[in-house]
């Protein structure tokens, strides 16, 4: 795969019954915030920036830290975009939208 920017976001929805689902995702976001990855967090989900390895691999450490943690069962719903000769940024998709905010 090349090294241009990808853009993707990821959900988890812990399934588990032992905690408040929301101390897992917590959790989860730690683990995006240490890698040092780019992103940006939301209500539903978090959009990653990175190359497709950099984000593959925090894919693969937050599913690693549920496991080890100990989270019975979760989903996770990934979306990457990808193109081919060049970066892709949410940037790229959202400028124009930045000045509006749900406080409008």
């Amino acid at each position: 795969m090349h090294n241009y920017i990808v853009n993707a976001s990821i959900q988890i929805v812990p399934l588990a019954q032992d905690r408040h689902p929301y101390e897992w995702v917590d959790e989860a976001i730690t683990i995006i915030q240490a890698s040092g990855i780019k992103h940006e967090v939301s209500a539903f989900q978090t959009v990653l920036e990175g190359t497709y390895k950099e984000v593959m691999q925090v894919i693969h450490d937050v599913q690693e830290h549920l496991f080890q943690k100990g989270c019975a069962e979760w989903i996770t719903q990934v979306q990457l975009q990808i193109r081919t000769n060049g970066d892709i940024t949410a940037d790229d998709k959202t400028a124009k939208y930045q000045s509006v905010s749900l406080a409008s």
